[in-house]
């Protein structure tokens, strides 16, 4: 049948449903009608048969029985659809609220953003404006004070003109349009640093919270606001058990108690109590982040202060990484009230959806049914159990788990929310299962149970058991989503295309109208002019080609032109080349000396000379 409704047929369903209801007083959601609807056509009791096509008389009982499940407002099961419609569509985890806010916050400082980068002013009284306006940003995207609030601009006015004077305005104007507003961040971080550092030195601080302290007392209100409540649901959980358990097998009990509607009360509370044990493990993680903040936040204002002590002048690049810090921080507790507040009313915004069950069974009463019952907690369950074990020789082709032998035990995916997986579908119970009795591995699917006895009987037959738990979550929609059994009715959806593959529920697409826009050529152009597709155009070109090859070129030079002619000669450069042609040798031989004595003359008229040869010998050289 899913394959037969169209989409349009759907619609028409959900939208007269809608308007039926509206028409008695109450304005539902499309999403939670949309639950509604499949949630009739899965309930067998209704006889919609699952392999022919919807006739106009099926629509039509289909609605009526849509109408008046959403009208009852006393059934137990309505309410519990309506909690976990609500909590799919509100519920974001601390990732998704954070980017929300950014981007929340983003959109409301862009008009001022615009307005600073896309000015130009060149008078003196243009600047002014736009370094008014950063002030202006400055406050809004840290929070930190009102525009609106004298003193606060005051000091953030002084705290800019610290970090940025207005003579520097002639500069910021001339950047671009991302240099400026990364700049804008920037200005923003130092500024609220330095103000988170003047208040620390009680030098200022107007309009700033002490976020530490008040997150302390909110952290604290919070966890035990759905301490209470998770302790309330789960003694009412109990209770209602208890109630159940005494009705097997006792048909006057069973007659007694049937009209109460227990079970969908039951399911009820197992849906309240898995939503606030979400919200708690969200509040401890933003207690601890905030723990771990507080001490960042005291050792940066430390470095800081030792930093800034006694010194009448310091260099920014030592200082102003510390006011950056100190500003990221700032925000991180921003984000942690943030984060609380949502917690908060989501936990106050839950509890409508589970304290009607108080009004259909009042408190009197369900004392007085329950005397004579023995009430037992989940702990108390766990403990009864906690000595036996399966034995893994009764089972030839089951496998079991244990904590002793399976590595990362406690991170193993359970099934059904790790309930037992024998009473949902027999008794119509939500028990907790026990790990340490044993868990089955099944098709790759782990179970477990609430006692040893029940652990055998659906080991003897996996499937049958299973099946009886598609069957129960068939009558009763709201197990759908709390036993987590989402892939078994995937081919029901009738809006499986609008559903976040995240979220449990059906949702609504989200639209919005949106336009793009690029360039004409990203690439440079890569046109050859010199391609031809037409084969004529080239035989013609080739006809040309081969005209040219018997063609001759002539050239002349007249006496007016012959000058200018551009010559060219190439010459071989001269080598260094030498050759040698004889050796050059030398000998020594002894000097000539002659001595002639008496060549002046004397006393004598006659001259008489003696010549004396001094050469040396020969040898002796």
């Amino acid at each position: 049948m899913a394959g037969e409704m169209t989409q349009s047929v759907i619609k028409r369903i959900i939208r007269q449903v809608g308007l039926e209801c509206a028409t008695q007083g109450q304005s539902l959601s499309e999403t939670l009608v949309a639950f509604m609807v499949k949630a009739v056509v899965l309930d067998p009791r209704n006889d919609f048969n699952m392999d022919r096509i919807l006739t106009e008389s099926d629509v039509q009982n289909l609605i009526q029985l849509c109408v008046t499940r959403l009208l009852d407002t006393t059934n137990p099961s309505l309410r519990t659809i309506k909690m976990q419609v609500y909590f799919d569509m509100h519920y974001a985890n601390r990732a998704e609220l954070l980017s929300e806010q950014q981007r929340v916050l983003e959109g409301k400082v862009a008009p001022l953003v615009r307005a600073i980068t896309e000015s130009g002013p060149r008078a003196q009284e243009g600047m002014e404006n736009v370094y008014q306006r950063i002030v202006t940003y400055v406050l809004l995207s840290s929070g930190l004070g009102s525009p609106r609030d004298i003193e606060a601009v005051r000091e953030a006015t002084a705290a800019l003109q610290s970090v940025f004077p207005p003579t520097e305005m002639i500069t910021f104007i001339s950047r671009s349009k991302k240099d400026k507003e990364q700049q804008l961040k920037d200005l923003a971080m130092l500024v609220t640093g330095i103000r988170l550092y003047n208040k620390e030195c009680q030098k200022g601080g107007h309009g700033i919270d002490d976020l530490p302290a008040i997150l302390n007392d909110t952290i604290l209100s919070a966890t035990q606001t759905v301490d209470e409540r998770l302790n309330s649901c789960h003694l009412q959980a109990h209770r209602y058990t208890a109630l159940l358990e005494s009705m097997q097998g006792d048909p006057y009990r069973y007659s007694q108690l049937c009209a109460f509607k227990l079970k969908e009360a039951l399911f009820n509370f197992r849906q309240y109590e898995a939503f606030l044990c979400i919200l708690l493990s969200d509040a401890i993680t933003s207690a601890r982040e905030v723990e771990s903040l507080n001490v960042q936040f005291e050792a940066t204002m430390m470095v800081l202060k030792n930093a800034m002590q006694d010194k009448t002048s310091i260099e920014s690049r030592e200082v102003f990484p510390l006011f950056v810090e100190l500003s990221k921080l700032w925000t991180s507790f921003q984000d942690e009230l943030l984060l609380l507040s949502f917690l908060t009313n989501m936990t106050d915004n839950l509890q409508q959806f589970s304290e009607i069950q108080s009004q259909h069974l009042p408190e009197r009463m369900l004392t007085a049914l329950l005397e004579g019952v023995t009430v037992k907690s989940d702990e108390e369950r766990l403990k009864e159990t906690m000595g036996t074990r399966v034995n893994v020789s009764d089972f030839k082709n089951q496998e079991w788990l244990f904590p002793e032998t399976t590595d990362n035990f406690d991170q193993l995916l359970i099934q059904y929310h790790g309930f037992c997986a024998h009473s949902i579908g027999v008794n119509g119970l939500t028990l907790p299962g026990n790990p340490a009795i044993g868990i089955l591995k099944h098709k790759q699917k782990c179970y477990v149970f609430s006692s040893k006895e029940a652990a055998y009987i659906f080991a003897q037959d996996p499937d049958k058991f299973i099946q009886l738990n598609v069957e129960k979550a068939k009558e009763y929609a709201e197990l759908i989503q709390l036993l987590e059994l989402h892939h078994q009715f995937e081919y029901l959806v009738p809006h499986a295309q609008a559903r976040n593959a995240n979220k449990c529920s059906m949702k609504p697409l989200p639209k919005c109208d949106s336009s793009t826009q690029t360039d004409t050529h990203i690439l440079p152009p890569t046109i050859v002019r010199s391609y031809e597709w037409n084969e004529w155009e080239l035989r013609r070109k080739a006809i040309k080609l081969a005209n040219l090859r018997r063609k001759l070129t002539h050239a002349m030079q007249t006496d007016l032109s012959h000058m200018r002619r551009e010559n060219f000669t190439q010459v071989y450069l001269t080598k260094e080349v030498g050759t040698q042609t004889k050796r050059d040798n030398s000998s020594n031989v002894p000097k000539p000396q002659i001595f002639l004595k008496g060549l002046r003359g004397g006393s004598s008229p006659t001259t008489h000379m003696v010549a004396v040869d001094l050469t040396r010998p020969l040898d002796e050289t």
